[in-house]
């Protein structure tokens, strides 16, 4: 056996040890307000977590609404080149004129016809023409290519010329007007 003696706990130590801190127990009262307190919280829990659910079927909601709305953004801009390039094509055909040719006055309103339409069909879909010609310049909208002198009568700001139209998509900006602004004095 070993040379030391057995070592024993000091009696006050085995006591600490095998009796828990003594508590009384709670109430009945004190327990049912520890109880409510406990329910209020987990009531403030359930409310906050309802609304962050709520808040995130919004946000989703309004993130789709969005691509949707959105999602052709790119095909439109192509379209809208397009319906551009028919506009400067019936621009480049001499005015009407009543000995001009059957032919070119068919082509002239086939033409019109084709962008009376397509015009019809952009608009239908969300897609508008804003015309800059005379307008007062808007950033938003217009993107200065140059200045002139303002003409007699014009005020500085406004739009001489237009070289394209803006164009919009449910409201944004799809293409801007190219545009010449009236310099200031």
């Amino acid at each position: 056996m070993s040379d030391t003696p057995d070592q024993q706990p000091a009696p006050e130590a085995v006591n600490d040890a095998a009796a828990p801190e003594a508590r009384p127990d709670p109430t009945p009262e004190e327990h049912i307000a520890a109880l409510e307190a406990k329910v209020a919280e987990l009531e403030s829990a359930l409310l906050y977590a309802r609304a962050e659910t709520a808040n995130a079927v919004r946000r989703g909601r309004e993130e789709a609404d969005k691509a949707r709305l959105f999602a052709v953004q790119k095909f439109a801009a192509d379209v809208v080149e397009a319906a551009e390039n028919l506009r400067r094509g019936l621009e480049s055909l001499p005015p009407a004129a009543e000995d001009e040719p059957e032919l070119l006055a068919k082509l002239r309103g086939g033409f019109e016809g084709v962008e009376r339409f397509m015009l019809g069909r952009l608009e239908a879909n969300g897609i508008q023409r804003k015309p800059a010609q005379g307008e007062k310049f808007d950033p938003e909208l217009h993107q200065a290519m140059s200045e002139a002198p303002a003409p007699d009568g014009v005020e500085p700001g406004t739009v001489l010329q237009a070289w394209s139209s803006a164009w919009t998509l449910n409201g944004r900006l799809l293409k801007p007007a190219m545009v010449v602004v009236a310099a200031k004095a």
